[in-house]
Formats: C-alpha cells, sequence, structure tokens
C-alpha cells in the first residue's frame, strides 16, 4: 500500500498533555510519526511543533482531521494538516534587478525549488521576455502615485484568480500599502540588505563601502506595515576585505541575497516557520529536503 506523507503543524497556548495528544490521535488513525519538532516559548506562553507523518493505512486525509478536531478544540489550537508533495502556489514580483528572479527560476527549473510559480509581477517590462521564456505569465503593472490603488487592486485581483499561497518581493522596489500588507499577514516574503536601516538609500553598497564595512549582508523577512520591519525569516553575512571595490561589494552582496531569498523561500513552503509575536519559529528541515533546501 503507497503510503501518504503529512506535515502538521500546530501552535497554541503551552500547557501540559500537547505532545501525547497530537501522538496518540496519530497512533489511533494508524499514523507513523517520521521528524517532529516543537518549541515551548515560555516569555510568550506559546507552543510550537511541526510534525513529518505518513499514513501507513491508507486513512484518509479527510478521516485524519476529523479524529484530530476534537484534540485541536481541547488545547485551542491554530493548526494544519498538509499533503508533503503538493507544491505551494506562488508569485514572483520583481522590478530592476533581476538577480533574485533570475536565481529563483533557476532553482525552480532544476527542482531545487519545489513550487508552483503561477505568475509573475513588476511594474516594469525588464524582465517580460525572460519569464515569457519559462512559460510561466507575466503581469506588467505600472505603479505610480496616481494610480497606486488601482495597481494594488489589479495585483490582488492576480494572487486571487492564480490561487497563489505566497507572493515573494524578489527586489520589487515599490512599498504596499497597509491594508495589502494586513490582509496577506504572513504569506509576503520581502529580502533587502541587513545594511537597512542604518544605510537608507538607493545605493546602500556604496555607503557600506565608504564606510569600511567588514561583513554585509541580507534578510528575508515576511512584510508587514511597518517597512522593512516583519519577523525575521533568515539571514546571512559575507566577510569584505579592504581590499574589495565597490563593485565587489554589490556582486558579493547580489549573492547572499539570492541565498537568503531561496532559504526562507523553502522554510516557508515546507512550513517550518511560525510567527511569534514579531519574531518567527524556525525549525530546521526534514529528512529528505535538507539537501534541496541548502543548494546554493
Amino acid at each position: 500500500m503507497t503510503q501518504t506523507a503529512y506535515v502538521l503543524t500546530v501552535a497554541c497556548p503551552s500547557t501540559r498533555g500537547i505532545v501525547a495528544g497530537i501522538a496518540n490521535v496519530l497512533a489511533d488513525q494508524g499514523c507513523n510519526i517520521t521528524d517532529s519538532h516543537q518549541y515551548d516559548d515560555l516569555r510568550t506562553g506559546q507552543f510550537f511543533m511541526r510534525v513529518n507523518f505518513v499514513s501507513e493505512t491508507g486513512v484518509a486525509e479527510e478521516a485524519i482531521r476529523e479524529a484530530f478536531t476534537p484534540v485541536a478544540e481541547s488545547f485551542s489550537m491554530d493548526w494544519a494538516i498538509h499533503d508533503s508533495g503538493a507544491k505551494m502556489k506562488v508569485i514572483l514580483m520583481v522590478s530592476n534587478f533581476g538577480h533574485c528572479l533570475n536565481d529563483l527560476l533557476y532553482r525552480w527549473r532544476i527542482g531545487a525549488l519545489p513550487i508552483e510559480i503561477v505568475g509573475v509581477v513588476s511594474n516594469h517590462l525588464t524582465y517580460q521576455k525572460v519569464v515569457v521564456n519559462h512559460d510561466i505569465p507575466f503581469h506588467h503593472i505600472k505603479v505610480t502615485k496616481e494610480n497606486k490603488p488601482e495597481a494594488e487592486a489589479r495585483l490582488l485581483s492576480v494572487v486571487e484568480e492564480s490561487g497563489a499561497e505566497l507572493v515573494v518581493l524578489a527586489r520589487y522596489m515599490q512599498i504596499l500599502s497597509d491594508a495589502l500588507c494586513q490582509k496577506m499577514s504572513g504569506r509576503i516574503i520581502n529580502i533587502h540588505h541587513s545594511f537597512l536601516p542604518s544605510f537608507k538609500g538607493a545605493n546602500p553598497y556604496k555607503q557600506a563601502y565608504e564606510r569600511g564595512v567588514k561583513l554585509i549582508g541580507a534578510t528575508a523577512h515576511y512584510v508587514t506595515a511597518d517597512l522593512d520591519e516583519g519577523p525575521i525569516i533568515e539571514q546571512d553575512t559575507v566577510r569584505i576585505t579592504h581590499a574589495q571595490s565597490p563593485e565587489d561589494y554589490v556582486s558579493l552582496g547580489r549573492d547572499v541575497e539570492a541565498q537568503v531569498l531561496s532559504r526562507a523561500i523553502h522554510a516557508h513552503i515546507h512550513h517550518r516557520v511560525f510567527i511569534n509575536e514579531n519574531k518567527t519559529v524556525v525549525f530546521p528541515a526534514s529528512p529528505g529536503s535538507y539537501a534541496s533546501e541548502r543548494m546554493g
């Protein structure tokens, strides 16, 4: 009999018996836990758990959900069961810097990024041909001060019509409205230089060079109404020496941005990220997915 693999995610107030309750339901439904991580935040009083399990007796997903519901209600859980084989539908957004977009398209094409890209949105036509050549729908939505509400309405229409579950700002250089951020809370990921807010403006790498910075990096985070202050998912840095030029800073910075963004997306699509107030809990990669999540 073919085994079906699932991921269970749970967030709830911390109390005794949660793990036992989860394990007992899964065992009663003929399921076997293959991987499990949990975290009890003593400061916020919240409990987080991610469980990989397989149905060894062919019990339907709906039956597992039905059996789990009473336990979930008793612990006031925010929970979900995901089919491990299902690919999340994602929209990528880009402006005129294409390093992150090109990196994501490459990882997607070779199977290292297991998502379904349902569209690319841009306020420019710079990467239209690149996107269309990948047989991906391209949506040009021009943004000006005068048409911003209409542009966001079009963006929401694209998201809803495509069934996108995640929006990735792959160096999309437009600020999203508070209303849009709230509507899609926890479903928009952005990438930016770790210099922010220390080095603001159009050329943070030049400013870093002029200040003799020895480490440059990037931060991937969920988008909120507070600009560049959303819960952080992934970060990384690269060391710089005195002998490197401003162009080296840009090149190295773009490399680390692309890597950080791809790792953040992997964590999200594998349901490893939990928002915990203004921070995140990010569990390690599951067996079998680690290699692809660390590519690049």
